[in-house]
């Protein structure tokens, strides 16, 4: 006899765990299924998130730029240091400490929210029963009154460069290297192969990024992009666009095995011997085996469940949210998308506005938008204004010797309603957060100019660019 929840959760990554616990907030009898184990072997809560992916990698961005700080900025300020070392293995550790601290974490929310944890894989069965085949062997069926599919993404493996775990790895294997590979190719110039192309770069690897596309970053806005490709290349990423990899053969054996990489740009056929492989070609929604024969839910040639504007399915009680839904792959969209539909489950308005969600790639410096880019607005014929304004001529930039880049307001050209804010340069990842709220509130270039920011601070980066809009920048020549 299955036991009866209110609500019944696949998955306890972003989405799953926020619906998950804000269910429980409202009174309903909540249980959360999660397959995923930590390096101990045992369950581990949070997701590709929390266990291999924002928080982990973050860490390991912060170490490595304390690496490379002291021996590309720390001489500036005046600190002198001999012979700077970094101990992989300390560094790997700390950061499997933090990701033990915040998987546990969840854990701890769940008890205290009275949320039932099951462990396993959870497969949806027609009638909102949910059969969890535990990792005992043992099978339990949970029936929800509600389901919320929340199954999460997988790394995408090429066919011709499968991963080994060891010389060719997905971002798993890139966060858990135990020594600087002398020799790394990234396969994918996105948010992981930056990121983690960075770290290692930082810490003395050779690193080559290959990308087929022939623009870098083409999601975000070209200037944008101009601008971090050039910081990139003076901190030695070797970024190589129009690069389509056909052919990756191991060689050797042991601490001698090489990648052999073959791939074609504009000029031919090349080839790269490196010593490790990072496939970061993208994610993939992670429905297979989830779906019993009979349910009613629907899957789209990529894998995705189909979902209305409100996340639900089309069958009774059943919705999905997260990386397993149409939408951008990051983990705070997920996280507004559970608790919307946790809150429209007990009745209440429930809604997540995919105009205003921040995109930010932590690397050095550091990425991040909101909203239309110029080319978007060009393409849709939508009248705009543009204002921008560098960190060059920021007094707290300047002091941080952490002058690149730039923050650049688009409004409409009639109304001045700010339609996108992009940025590149220090604590970017802090300072989107301006475009995003005064866009939540339909509000104007000339509104962000309007209020007072503190001096001297980053955010006045911000402010200047929004009074450059109406060319009134005190700071520049307009």
């Amino acid at each position: 006899m299955a036991e009866q929840f209110d609500v019944v959760v696949i998955g306890a990554g972003p989405a799953g765990y926020h619906a998950a616990i804000r269910a429980a907030q409202l009174g309903l009898k909540t249980a959360c299924i999660d397959a995923a184990l930590g390096k101990d072997g045992k369950p581990a809560l949070g997701g590709t998130c929390l266990r291999v992916g924002c928080i982990p990698s973050k860490a390991l961005l912060d170490s490595s730029r304390q690496f490379w700080n002291m021996g590309h900025i720390f001489g500036d300020h005046g600190i002198s240091f001999k012979d700077a070392k970094m101990d992989v293995e300390a560094m790997v550790g700390r950061k499997d400490k933090i990701v033990k601290q915040f998987t546990g974490g969840i854990a701890m929310l769940f008890k205290a929210n009275k949320v039932a944890a099951y462990y396993g894989f959870g497969e949806l069965q027609p009638g909102n029963v949910v059969k969890v085949t535990q990792h005992d062997g043992e099978v339990v069926e949970l029936k929800g009154t509600n389901v919320i599919i929340a199954a999460g993404s997988d790394s995408i493996e090429l066919p011709f460069a499968k991963f080994d775990g060891e010389t060719i790895v997905d971002n798993v294997g890139g966060l858990d290297f135990t020594e600087v590979p002398a020799r790394l190719a990234v396969i994918g110039a996105g948010v992981i192969g930056l990121e983690l192309g960075s770290v290692w770069k930082r810490l003395g690897a050779e690193v080559t990024i290959l990308e087929a596309l022939p623009t870098f970053l083409a999601a975000a806005d070209a200037e944008v992009g101009k601008v971090a490709a050039k910081e990139f290349k003076k901190q030695g990423l070797d970024i190589r666009l129009g690069a389509k990899v056909s052919k990756a053969e191991v060689t050797g054996k042991g601490k001698k095995k090489e990648v052999a990489l073959t791939y074609t740009d504009a000029e031919g056929e090349k080839s790269l011997v490196v010593d490790k492989l990072l496939v970061a070609v993208g994610r993939r929604a992670a429905t297979k085996g989830l779906l019993a024969e009979g349910t009613g839910v629907k899957v789209n040639e990529r894998g995705q469940i189909e979902v209305d504007e409100h996340c639900h399915t089309g069958v009774n009680g059943v919705w999905a949210v997260g990386d397993c839904v149409r939408g951008p792959m990051l983990a705070h969209k997920g996280f507004e998308e559970g608790i919307a539909v946790a809150e429209l489950i007990a009745g209440l308005p429930g809604h997540v506005n995919m105009d205003t969600i921040p995109w930010v790639i932590y690397t050095e410096p550091e990425l991040a938008w909101v909203g239309k880019t110029e080319e978007q607005l060009k393409a849709e014929g939508i009248p705009y204004k543009a204002g921008s304004f560098p960190f060059a001529a920021n007094g707290r930039a300047v002091a941080m010797i952490e002058p690149a880049g730039f923050v650049k307001v688009l409004a409409h050209a009639e109304t001045d309603r700010i339609l996108g804010m992009h940025l590149v340069g220090a604590n970017v990842s802090e300072l989107v957060h301006e475009g995003v709220l005064t866009m939540e509130f339909s509000g104007s270039a000339d509104d962000l100019a309007r209020i007072c920011h503190a001096h001297p601070s980053l955010s006045e980066v911000v402010h200047d660019a929004a009074m450059a809009v109406s060319k009134r920048a005190i700071h520049k020549a307009n």
